[in-house]
């Protein structure tokens, strides 16, 4: 009974009213949850958090705060926290009698905390609220600085205010808040300056007449005013942006514009230089006495500062551009030349300072790069391989690091070199000696022979080892002490020199038994021969000896003796799998006497046995013959299994081989859908490998094929890299282009990207406007040599807004559709745009008919075999209708609506067309075929500023607004009243935390062979879950999943227990940050759960999981099994 609570068998959830819901319900119980963390960097800090000792790089992700330490080998990450806020500020300070930095963090909802490092873990010292019931928030966003001497924490959050937290300088322990009075209402930057006896601010301000000005002003602490600064500064440069304090000796401030640079010093005239007009985004302090300063611009450009000084004051400046990077939202200088320039617009980069530049005059290398979806501005779900896997094609990033990332879940395969072969049934590699750094030879097992390949350069050629049995099936092969080889065939067991090749033993069974299965390490063998015979053999001495033979009760099916982490070349235990019972032993070497026993149940028979160790935890895994995955946990203490956990990886019996990728181990789960199974915090992961009905695998390392796998596939052998061990696989695309808009174009195998360039000239910066064509199975694009058909460069001042592929009524042809704006400086809305429409003919776009437009084509939809547009504020349907006179086809208007602000967003479904205006939230239209009009039938009259809506089902609809919001409405078709009916309901409000740009339905997952298992018992199963993508700024991406109401309502109570277990980082509250959030609003989040803090349930211990269900009904063996059922079958 145990056994099948722990496989869900019984414990099936109930709910209080034991009734079992029709599954026809709307989507309005929703499951959303994160499949990719947000990747834009705003935010880095540089110093000493997890110890004194410890150079830490800290840096903020949106909603996330990673905590990185830096070693001689490059940075290790720490920690990846998840905080119940979007960053607005953060700053590392310390106080007079702290060992290490303390961390200040303020959110966009106006929350602070301070956290240390304590144990291993974050602690929060102090917390709180800095929101004021009035006052107008700035235009800058939040300005957040601590006081050098550690007296005060700063924040310009409201114009005209300045709010102050004291802080006891030696403890660090903050007293109540207050604001002052800041006359200037234009703040454009503000910083503490140093080495001063009072705290003093520095401000950038714009005046009314857009003239900008530096003032200084001392905080009076016990008075809770402001005094008259030590100076100031009228009329510095009308662009200055930024300002950079300089520590002592020096002191005073550097003053950033477009065109200048000037430092500023009390009681001494300014130096300034002049610069080539560019737009500084970052600064980084290099020396500790403020002497240098690396400066990112909007272009990618890193330069260095230098304050040429005596020993007490600067007598110059002196700026040196080193050479190119990502477009830069921060820089953090590391130690030894070593800088993180992190990015929210590129990917952030690590790089190297050098000396002396190279031969494009740069004086940067990059050591090592994060990729950064954000900002994702379009993106599409394909399936690019036919797998029945959804791949998701995002816009990503700004101006010239801008991109296409290809995202699917699982792990790729880079191919070196492929072998036709068939009918392979094993594959090992030979090490020369236990010295040598690559492996000399590759052994491939047929079903009646084996063959001997060596790699030379990369090619392979087939060699002979004189003691070798290449007549018969190799069941084993490997590297044994001694310098010995050791092969195992059906016959007998050979020990050879790896030297001469000479054999030194061979072992037969006695009772003259045929060999079926071996496994082996440095030292020891275990086989099985027919009648469930045992066989345990030593080769140490370069001997083969008999240790011990024992009878098990059952046929032996699957073996294992690899040592588990610590165990050097010799285990203390081995597992056996036996047929009739299905059941799993442990058994104790040498005695091979039995130390436990689990029965798996059921009807499938155990195919596969591996011990494997991952971060210091113990596993026995175990592949079945129907391609599920049993894991047990190993307590070495008992020699027993524990913890069995079952889970579905393919359809087809598994072979499990242990490999080594950047120096960790995993495990390669072989069968007709391949798996890497690996751990992230002490928790198993699987990650689908996108290859198809791998048989047999090992690792292989070779000077032209570093840490590469040989695989065995249906008709060869593939010997390739794996890309990096996660979740997600993400391949880019460099376009040095921004990409807006792209659809596929599946008739051709085409992507259609429009772009948009930009260009420095001598008179700035120049842009063009284009549509591509890039195919979507090489993903080439390089614009200097492509084809002049496979780009349409757009008129000047045309941007590309839209784009559709699609087909029309009586015309079978697959289109593209693109909706432009001519966005003319002169003008507050465009006025004018285009409809443009092509062909794709041998990868070449022909235009076949354009359309004026009166105003900007936002959106296009496919309805119907027509075409809905958005057009400023009116939504028009077009049909694509024969011209009598030309014979040609062309765009004709048959009916629209008006009265919208700006429709920007149109969705369609049947006969309904769901609309998005900027600030109008959503309205529904119907069409009506009778007379071809459209009629508004449901509103809802809350002024939403939209980003993004999608249609969940024929009554809901969903949609995004800018304040990082959820929300759900549902036509109320059964209200009494007409006016009742028109307005939509809202059943589902939600603070996602991150700005929704574009939803797709679609899914990162491929249908597992478990997918029509049911959900916590109820009918729907998990295939039927209908998901919704979707992408933001910061580079995140989303599911949305809708559920059961009954599940839905579980999942809620859970989510509710969780709060208690479940503590946020800085004291912040989980309900109060998912709770709906604008600046008319505040209402508690309905019709979702927080998919985030659900899964987290997996990750905790064994006892709060236990103080987590009590009340639920459910035990926590079966909610496990669940969540991992759910979470695996929607990302």
């Amino acid at each position: 009974r145990n056994n099948m609570e722990a496989e869900g068998e019984v414990g099936v959830i109930t709910p209080a009213d034991s009734k079992q819901p029709s599954m026809t319900t709307s989507c309005a119980w929703n499951y959303v949850v994160t499949a990719q963390k947000p990747t834009a960097v705003s935010h880095s800090l540089v110093g000493n958090f997890t110890s004194r000792d410890d150079r830490n790089l800290i840096i903020s992700k949106s909603t996330r705060i990673e905590i990185q330490l830096l070693t001689p080998e490059g940075l290790q990450p720490l920690h990846d926290i998840p905080l119940y806020g979007r960053i607005a500020t953060m700053h590392l300070f310390r106080p007079k009698n702290e060992e290490k930095d303390l961390l200040f963090i303020s959110t966009q909802r106006f929350k602070f905390c301070v956290l240390s490092y304590e144990g291993g873990k974050i602690k929060t010292l102090s917390n709180g609220d800095i929101q004021d019931r009035i006052g107008l928030a700035s235009d800058v966003g939040q300005i957040g600085l601590v006081d050098p001497d550690c007296r005060l924490i700063g924040l310009h959050i409201y114009d005209g205010l300045f709010k102050v937290i004291p802080m006891d300088p030696s403890s660090g322990r903050l007293q109540d808040a207050f604001n002052l009075r800041l006359e200037e209402l234009q703040v454009i930057d503000i910083k503490f300056l140093h080495g001063h006896a009072r705290p003093v601010i520095c401000v950038l301000y714009q005046d009314s007449k857009e003239d900008r000005h530096v003032k200084t002003y001392e905080i009076l602490l016990g008075e809770k005013e402001f005094a008259e600064g030590p100076w100031s500064q009228p009329n510095v440069e009308t662009s200055a942006s930024l300002l950079i304090p300089v520590p002592a000796p020096f002191g005073g401030v550097i003053v950033i514009g477009e065109q200048t640079i000037t430092y500023h010093q009390a009681h001494a005239p300014f130096k300034s230089i002049p610069m080539k007009a560019t737009i500084m985004k970052a600064y980084g302090k290099v020396d500790a006495d403020g002497s240098r300063y690396l400066l990112g611009d909007h272009l990618g450009n890193l330069y260095v500062l230098i304050l040429q000084h005596t020993a007490t004051s600067v007598v110059d400046l002196k700026l040196e551009r080193l050479g190119q990077t990502s477009i830069v939202s921060t820089l953090s200088y590391l130690d030894n030349g070593v800088v993180f320039a992190g990015s929210t617009l590129g990917d952030s980069q690590l790089i190297k300072l050098k000396t002396v530049k190279d031969e494009q005059g740069s004086y940067i290398d990059i050591i090592d790069t994060y990729p950064n979806l954000g900002p994702i501005v379009d993106f599409v779900v394909v399936d690019l391989e036919r797998q029945g896997q959804g791949q998701v094609v995002t816009c990503s990033g700004a101006f010239k690091d801008g991109s296409l990332r290809v995202i699917r879940s699982g792990i790729g395969i880079n191919e070196h070199a492929q072998l036709e072969m068939e009918r392979l049934r094993g594959v090992w590699v030979l090490r020369g000696s236990a010295l040598d750094d690559f492996d000399k030879y590759i052994v491939l097992s047929f079903i009646s022979s084996t063959l001997v390949l060596a790699p030379v350069g990369e090619e392979l050629e087939q060699v002979e080892l004189a003691a070798f049995n290449c007549e018969k099936q190799t069941l084993y092969c490997g590297n044994a002490m001694d310098n010995t080889f050791v092969q195992i065939t059906e016959d007998s067991i050979r020990l050879v020199d790896s030297g001469t090749a000479q054999l030194l033993a061979e072992w037969k069974d006695p009772d003259g038994g045929v060999i079926s299965l071996a496994s082996a390490n440095t030292s020891q063998v275990l086989l099985s021969t027919r009648g469930g015979k045992l066989y345990l053999l030593d080769m140490t001495e370069r001997l083969l000896k008999l240790v011990t033979m024992v009878v098990m009760e059952h046929e032996v099916a699957c073996v294992d003796i690899t040592p588990l982490e610590g165990e050097v070349g010799k285990s203390s235990v081995c597992a056996v799998g036996l047929w009739k019972d299905l059941s799993i032993r442990l058994l104790a070497i040498p005695s091979l006497q039995q130390l436990s026993i689990d029965v798996l149940g059921g009807d499938v028979v155990p195919r596969s046995l591996l011990f494997a160790s991952f971060e210091g935890e113990h596993y026995l895994l175990c592949g079945l013959g129907d391609g599920h995955l049993v894991t047990f946990g190993v307590d070495t203490a008992t020699c027993s299994l524990k913890d069995r956990k079952k889970v579905a990886l393919a359809t087809q019996p598994m072979v499990l081989s242990m490999f080594l990728s950047n120096g960790k181990k995993h495990v390669f789960a072989c069968s007709d859908r391949p798996t890497v199974i690996y751990s992230s915090n002490k928790k198993l992961l699987y990650s689908n490998v996108n290859l198809k009905d791998v048989k047999y695998m090992c690792s292989i390392n070779t000077p032209e094929w570093p840490d590469s796998l040989a695989l065995c596939l249906d008709q060869s052998l593939t010997i390739g890299s794996i890309d990096s061990i996660q979740k997600l696989h993400i391949n880019t695309v460099p376009l040095k282009e921004m990409p807006r808009r792209i659809c596929h174009h599946s008739s051709s195998s085409h992507f259609v990207i429009l772009t948009v360039r930009t260009e420095e000239t001598p008179e700035g910066e120049d842009e063009s406007y284009f549509i591509r064509l890039i195919d979507d199975t090489t993903l080439a694009f390089d614009p200097s040599k492509e084809r002049k058909d496979t780009s349409f460069q757009l008129k000047e001042y045309e941007n590309g807004c839209s784009v559709i592929a699609c087909t029309f009524v009586d015309d079978p042809t697959e289109y593209v559709v693109v909706g432009t704006a001519a966005a003319r400086p002169s003008e507050l809305e465009p006025t004018k745009g285009r409809i443009l429409i092509f062909k794709i003919v041998n990868s070449a776009l022909v235009l076949v008919h354009e359309r004026e437009a009166r105003g900007a084509v936002y959106s296009l939809s496919s309805f119907n075999g027509k075409l809905v547009a958005c057009i400023n504020s009116k939504v028009q349907v077009f049909k694509w209708e024969v011209n009598e006179a030309t014979g040609g086809r062309e765009l004709t208007g048959e009916c629209g609506q008006q009265g919208y602000m700006v429709a920007l967003y149109a969705a369609t479904r049947g006969d309904f067309i769901v609309t998005g205006d900027m600030m109008r939230s959503i309205s529904v239209l119907s069409y009506k075929q009778l007379n071809g009009s459209l009629e508004e039938i449901g509103r809802d009259y809350s002024p939403n500023w939209m980003t993004a809506l999608e249609i969940l089902d024929d009554d809901t609809y969903i949609g995004a607004e800018n304040a990082f919001n959820l929300f759900t409405l549902r036509k109320n078709s059964d209200a009494p009243t007409e006016d009742e009916r028109r307005r939509l309901e809202i059943v589902g409000e939600y603070h996602v935390g991150e700005y929704i740009n574009r939803f797709r339905h679609g899914s990162l997952v491929m249908h597992q062979p478990d997918a029509e298992a049911q959900l916590f018992g109820y009918p729907r199963p998990l295939a039927g879950i209908p998901t919704l993508l979707f992408a933001t700024v910061g580079g995140a991406i989303g599911v949305v999943a809708s559920l059961p109401q009954p599940v839905f309502s579980l999942l809620l109570r859970l989510q509710t227990n969780l709060y208690q277990v479940v503590k946020g980082i800085g004291g912040f509250s989980h309900e109060q940050w998912r709770a709906f959030n604008n600046e008319r609003k505040t209402a508690p989040a309905r019709g979702f759960v927080d998919g985030d803090l659900i899964e987290a349930f997996l990750d905790l211990p064994r006892e709060c999981q236990e103080q987590v269900v009590v009340g639920l009904d459910i035990t926590v063996d079966h909610l496990v099994k669940q969540l991992d059922a759910l979470a695996a079958a929607i990302h």
